[in-house]
């Protein structure tokens, strides 16, 4: 009977040990030893999952006996039994190649396609993210790599880019454009990529991808609130060329030096957001931004569907568990009726404006607003009035299949503010986290570059991206103008590519001799440009100037500091997405190998992720 007694205790707790939930950590990392942040981690046969961070960590309850699936796009998926509560360290090797699975009969459901190809919910404790289940598996590698760019983001709408063509000094020298400190563009880019599809030429803004990412311009001295910084080298691309960037660097604000701000959270809870990567995310976002709020910040929270209404009142930000549960009671379902819940979100903003404060209305949305004001002129009316009382505008973009990037980014740049993608936690902990302050703290407002090439030195340049920026050459002096704002601590980057005076190139267009121009002469032989600036104070009406002067250069781009050679890949990667004709080479390693020669210290991994990214698109 003891021996039975004693059987059957060692068969108890050996199915205990076998159902013990423990929480498994650890470091994935691909072939070279880089970490592979936002890898899919996933509990075998269950809905739980999580993702690695920017360092390649993790964290998963699970119990023992059951197995851990790993998996990242471009590489082989790979699956651990769970022995222990023991770290588990996974490096993941390439992947061959990839099939592609061709969808047909849902181009309108986007619902049936994901059903279709075996999509499932990864759930976190604090978000869920969509990935198909191992169905079909002898034609489905893993999770990102189906090629469905014809199905998914059918619904999505980018404003049409026309790319910069080559300018004639002699009949233009003038080149005015505003500042663009919307990082959208990448994160956006980043998600097709993860995802396997292929990126609408439109989609593909090249100076948010360059400016996505910071550079280590100095500090600005004296009362200027940005520095100004100007290089010239030979072009990565084109050997008859050169590239000309130029910096700015907004002053760094301390944190405890940034006035008490008056947020008002607008958010769409429409039927459309009903999905894991819109409003969930959306919550486990607006979580990281919780965090950071200070006892002398208010917050507010409207929601809008089919109507607008007031779920929170004006609240300080040390009610944190008030805010906490007001953001988690929110659940999506109606139309959209975006206009009403601007008109409200401004309405509370003015009501509890702070004259001295950062007053500011943060809209999160896959921007699809269907009922009353909806389309992009009538939204642009709408903001352009209401920015006169002060309120600045945040837009953040989530989702995918019905994205409007075109309405985000014409509200953002209408509403003095700034518009980002949130496409994982990650991002939500940069946007929200690290930069959400500094971008409160706007230190100047309506900036605007202007461009005098000199005729003698210069015979053709192009600007990089921007498209969407351009201004008229006289509405640089003109006040009354719009133009970008800088945050404290944000970089701004412009590239010019230049062809000098006496090289043939297929890339300028012959035209008519001029009568009455003549090449300038005299003491300005060695200037190659000369910059100019125009900002305004955040709270002013009339706008300072800032002169620049640039000299030619003969510096290779070997010789080119880390920075520049970093955004000099990003661009050039845009620009293979792009299929530009501007370009002489369209190898991906032509943009890895520059990255790689500018890739620095990365203290974050963003230029690491940027490597693999460029990798995985091979």
């Amino acid at each position: 009977m003891r021996t039975l007694f004693t059987f059957l205790a060692i068969a108890l707790f050996g199915l205990q040990m076998g159902a013990q939930t423990v929480k498994i950590s650890g470091n994935v990392t691909d072939d070279t030893g880089l970490p592979l942040p936002g890898t899919s981690v996933i509990v075998k046969g269950t809905s739980t999952g999580t993702q690695t961070d920017f360092d390649g960590n993790y964290e998963i309850q699970a119990q023992i006996g059951q197995k851990l699936v790993f998996s990242y796009v471009g590489f082989e998926t790979e699956e651990v039994k769970i022995k222990s509560d023991k770290p588990i360290n996974i490096q993941l090797s390439p992947g061959s190649a990839l099939e592609e699975v061709v969808v047909t009969g849902y181009s309108q459901n986007n619902d049936a396609i994901r059903r279709a190809m075996g999509y499932g919910v990864v759930r976190n404790n604090n978000y869920s993210s969509p990935r198909p289940e191992r169905k079909h598996k002898e034609r489905i590698k893993y999770a990102t790599n189906v090629s469905v760019s014809n199905y998914l983001p059918e619904n999505e709408s980018y404003g049409r880019i026309e790319e910069n063509i080559f300018k004639r000094v002699e009949t233009a020298p003038l080149s005015t454009f505003s500042i663009d400190v919307d990082k959208a563009g990448y994160s956006n880019i980043r998600r097709m990529l993860n995802n396997g599809q292929e990126i609408p030429q439109d989609a593909v803004k090249i100076e948010e991808m360059v400016n996505y990412f910071s550079y280590n311009y100095p500090q600005p001295k004296g009362n200027d609130p940005f520095s100004i910084t100007a290089d010239v080298v030979n072009s990565p691309w084109n050997s008859d060329s050169k590239l000309v960037r130029i910096g700015l660097k907004g002053k760094d604000i301390s944190l405890n030096n940034v006035p008490a701000s008056n947020l008002v959270f607008l958010l769409d809870v429409s039927g459309s957001m009903n999905e894991p990567n819109k409003l969930p995310l959306l919550k486990a976002a607006l979580q990281v931004l919780v965090d950071k709020l200070r006892e002398t910040d208010k917050v507010s929270i409207v929601v809008y569907a089919g109507a607008a209404g007031l779920v929170l009142a004006p609240t300080s930000g040390a009610e944190k568990d008030k805010i906490r549960e007001a953001i988690e009671n929110l659940s999506a379902g109606g139309s959209t009726a975006g206009g009403a819940g601007i008109e409200l979100a401004y309405k509370i903003a003015e009501e509890n404006f702070s004259k001295k404060g950062n007053n500011r209305v943060i809209l999160a949305t896959d921007g699809d607003f269907n009922v009353g004001a909806s389309s992009d002129r009538s939204m642009e009316n709408l903001i352009e009035e209401k920015r006169k009382s002060g309120v600045f505008l945040t837009c953040l973009g989530f989702g995918m299949g019905n994205y409007k990037d075109s309405k985000l980014e014409i509200l953002a740049d209408k509403g003095n503010g700034n518009h980002a993608y949130i496409d994982t936690m990650q991002e939500a902990q940069k946007v929200l986290g690290t930069e959400f302050f500094g971008t409160l703290y706007t230190i100047a407002k309506d900036v605007k570059i202007q461009v005098e090439f000199n005729p003698a030195k210069v015979q053709a340049y192009r600007l990089i991206g921007y498209e969407n920026r351009l201004l008229n050459d006289e509405d640089f002096k003109d006040d009354t103008k719009d133009a970008g704002e800088l945050g404290s601590g944000h970089t701004v980057t412009a590239l010019y590519e230049i062809i000098p005076v006496g090289v043939k190139s297929k890339y300028i267009k012959a035209v008519e001799g001029l009568k009455y121009t003549q090449q300038t002469t005299g003491n300005f032989k060695d200037e190659m440009l000369t910059v100019k600036f125009r900002y305004k104070e955040p709270d002013g009406d009339v706008s300072k100037l800032i002169v620049k002067t640039v000299k030619d250069e003969n510096s290779s781009i070997e010789n080119a500091n880390e920075d520049l050679k970093f955004s000099a890949a990003v661009a050039l990667f845009g620009m293979q997405l792009r299929n530009s004709e501007f370009i002489n080479t369209k190898k991906r390693q032509d943009v890895i190998s520059l990255a790689e020669a500018g890739k620095g210290t990365d203290a974050d991994g963003y230029r690491a992720e940027f490597i693999r990214l460029v990798k995985s698109s091979e």
